[in-house]
């Protein structure tokens, strides 16, 4: 790990708290839908975000600096610089999409992926509300993905940064000017379209799954055409928020109920 490496390790943590801050306080002056769910749900995810705060140091992170160090050798020279960065977060970002496509699809992931969606509101909160489960799933997969690619570590840090900053900007309760989100939304994934994603309406949660630049939705055919409303209900399908332990708990019953269900 180089020195620069190890400098944005070192505020990648303050830099993220600052953003979450500066967005928290935005979307209470300028809110684009009615709060609801209060302070509890808030704090659950927060809790939530804490657990898995504690994997990165040591699970995540150690994972994808040991899966960089064994990459395959055959990545071209003209990949180093700022031209490799460029090219391996784009390309980052459109695995990252049939990443958390295929979460949607298959049932082994959705078990875990469905705790994200089960959120009744979206705020930055909602960003970092993920099941420990998905957090080593995805730490497993990003790791394979590093190893056959050759992507060197820094890449990945910067990435990772780049998506956390994107998560919390497009989970936000944040009003932004109509020309404004319509000019930015040609690049990258802003609340009015990500919010559709988290819509409770099952063909517009399978949709919109960019997550940094939002033109693969476009590319590959997922784009909704659904427009976001204030009063959009927002969550999973016919299911309703749970309480904290039983969000931990939630996909290992669920296989229970699978293993049932076959009997």
């Amino acid at each position: 790990m180089n020195d620069a490496t190890q400098q944005l390790l070192q505020h990648k943590g303050v830099l993220i708290l600052a953003w979450i801050a500066l967005l928290f306080a935005a979307e209470r002056w300028l809110p684009a839908a009615p709060r609801r769910g209060g302070w509890t749900r808030v704090i659950r995810n927060a809790v939530l975000w804490l657990m898995n705060s504690a994997l990165s140091p040591l699970i995540v992170i150690p994972v994808s600096l040991w899966a960089a160090n064994h990459a395959l050798g055959w990545r071209p020279d003209w990949l180093g610089g700022g031209m490799g960065l460029i090219v391996d977060v784009l390309l980052l970002d459109m695995l990252i999409y049939w990443w958390h496509r295929l979460n949607h699809e298959i049932p082994f992931l959705w078990r875990f992926h469905e705790v994200h969606h089960l959120d009744e509101f979206l705020d930055v909160s909602s960003a970092v509300r993920f099941h420990f489960g998905e957090v080593l799933l995805s730490a497993g997969a990003r790791a394979a993905i590093i190893i056959l690619l050759g992507i060197p570590f820094t890449s990945v840090i910067v990435f990772e940064t780049l998506v956390i900053f994107s998560a919390l900007f497009h989970h936000s309760n944040l009003r932004l000017g109509e020309r404004l989100e319509a000019a930015l939304a040609r690049i990258v994934v802003t609340p009015s379209i990500h919010w559709v994603h988290h819509h409770a309406v099952r063909a517009d949660t399978d949709s919109n799954y960019a997550t940094i630049f939002s033109w693969w939705d476009r590319i590959f055919g997922s784009r909704s055409k659904t427009r976001r409303t204030g009063d959009m209900k927002i969550g999973v399908e016919s299911r309703h928020d749970e309480a904290f332990m039983n969000l931990i708990r939630l996909p290992f019953l669920s296989k229970l109920a699978e293993h049932k269900k076959a009997d």
